[in-house]
């Protein structure tokens, strides 16, 4: 497991990232200790409030910023069940733009009690001063999520926010053109490099899957699978490991499938991409839980076509995957009832009643009670007859690795990670040497910031 973060080092890029410059991730799955749980509202999970005193029983108001569809009836069932205290939901913007404006309004102490950030943003919040510790209030809620899962918001044995959805890496498939052809879904990744040459010889008009050099995010996925480690941290020391064995041996695996021609090499959805998908010559997307929303969405002529297996597997055997994609809800330093405010974010996003606001809505919850209740959903639109979906999708996520390591400089190396990736495949270099390069850009930059690192 990672060593938890030294949060000195993050106080090293406090002001890169308040200028927008760095929005990292770090995470440990760190065991913690259980706070009592007293004095929460019956209509919400049991949340401890601060210093053992009741949760105050006079009418409150909170602000709550998130993006979603889930959002609204969110609140809407929360002050129904809770009259004295009101919560206002504001969409301000999803992802990147919704932290540029909580970064600015802490900074002027004028930040929403509680608000959604994606797990990746969530370590530039501790350091903005944004997200605060809610550790006495929420620990006892670490069994309601999986090890992966709750170690997403765990950093140095502290506990930043309650997890809301999640995005374990799966495999999406035309099972139609899969049996037409003859192939089966493959379970390890030599399978996949197996059925992308059987795919090609049956149609010379069809891909496997697309290689695309823009995918940072699925090929930090792909590498974390495998073993790799791009960021670790030991007290003041960093370790950068962007071509660490495990990247390399990932990229040439790739290599040799473009090298053959086994895999269309473009940008996802663009005209052309959702032409090939509607046409049934795109046949795979190892991507994320989240795909089939996706993929519908681009090609809703394939609704009953297309099937969700497990991720393919570096070993045989090891069924391990990583995330791509989710986000929890934090508490800010400018909240005035911050035992409220973490009450609020137990309930959306721990309870019964929240879990099945997010599955009516499409939204994959984070919590073990809302993956279960999922089992009894309809599958997605993509893939009516797959009855087995949510059972299959809650096993695989009790599968993610327990503590995936970010750095304090993700934006630096996904836009050099895309750059060289893409002058990789423009000049037919080979893709190992796009991560040297990724590798030397990010080292240089946490020098320059002042880190200690290595690599």
């Amino acid at each position: 497991m990672t060593p938890p973060l030294d949060r000195r080092q993050f106080l090293l890029g406090a002001s890169a990232i308040a200028a927008g410059s760095v929005l990292a991730a770090c995470s440990s799955g760190s065991k913690g200790t259980a706070a009592t749980s007293a004095g929460a509202a019956a209509s919400g999970p049991s949340v401890a409030p601060a210093s053992g005193g009741a949760v105050t029983t006079e009418k409150i108001s909170l602000n709550y910023w998130a993006w979603g569809t889930p959002q609204d009836p969110f609140v809407a069932a929360w002050n129904k069940a809770n009259p004295n205290i009101q919560v206002k939901h504001t969409d301000a913007g999803g992802g990147t733009d919704s932290s540029a404006k909580l970064l600015t309004a802490a900074r002027a102490g004028d930040a929403p009690d509680a608000a959604l950030v994606e797990y990746t943003t969530l370590p530039a919040m501790i350091v903005g001063n944004v997200a605060t510790d809610i550790t006495q209030y929420v620990s006892s809620l670490k069994g309601s999520f999986s090890e992966g899962t709750w170690g997403q918001t765990t950093f140095n044995g502290a506990i930043y926010g309650v997890p809301q959805d999640v995005g374990p890496m799966v495999l999406v498939y035309n099972e139609a053109r899969f049996t037409q052809l003859g192939v089966k879904p493959p379970t390890t990744w030599a399978e996949f490099a197996t059925v992308a040459e059987q795919v090609r010889k049956a149609d010379k008009n069809t891909y496997l899957a697309t290689f695309s050099p823009a995918e940072f995010g699925n090929f930090a996925g792909l590498s974390q699978q495998a073993g790799g480690q791009w960021w670790k941290v030991d007290g003041e020391n960093w370790t950068v490991g962007i071509n660490d064995d495990a990247s390399l041996k990932v990229a040439d695996f790739w290599q040799d499938l473009i090298d053959r021609d086994l895999v269309s090499v473009e940008a996802l959805f663009t005209p052309e991409y959702n032409k090939q998908l509607n046409a049934g010559q795109i046949l795979s997307w190892p991507s994320a839980l989240w795909a089939p929303g996706v993929i519908y969405g681009a090609a809703p002529s394939q609704a009953g076509k297309w099937a969700m297996s497990r991720f393919p597997q570096w070993t045989a055997g090891d069924d391990k995957v990583a995330y791509q994609g989710g986000s929890a809800v934090v508490v800010t330093s400018s909240a005035k009832h911050p035992a409220e405010a973490a009450q609020f974010a137990a309930f959306i996003n721990s309870s019964a009643a929240g879990a099945q606001i997010q599955l009516s809505t499409g939204q994959y919850p984070a919590s073990v009670v809302g993956q279960q209740a999922a089992i009894k959903s309809a599958p997605p639109v993509l893939m009516p007859q797959q009855k087995d979906f949510w059972k299959l999708a809650s096993e695989i996520s009790a599968q993610t690795i327990p503590s995936i390591s970010w750095g304090p400089n993700v934006n630096v190396a996904s836009s050099t990670f895309q750059d060289a990736m893409k002058a990789a495949i423009a000049n037919k270099t080979k893709l190992r040497d796009a991560l040297a390069v990724t590798q030397k850009a990010v080292v240089a930059d946490m020098a320059k910031t002042g880190f200690k690192v290595t690599g």
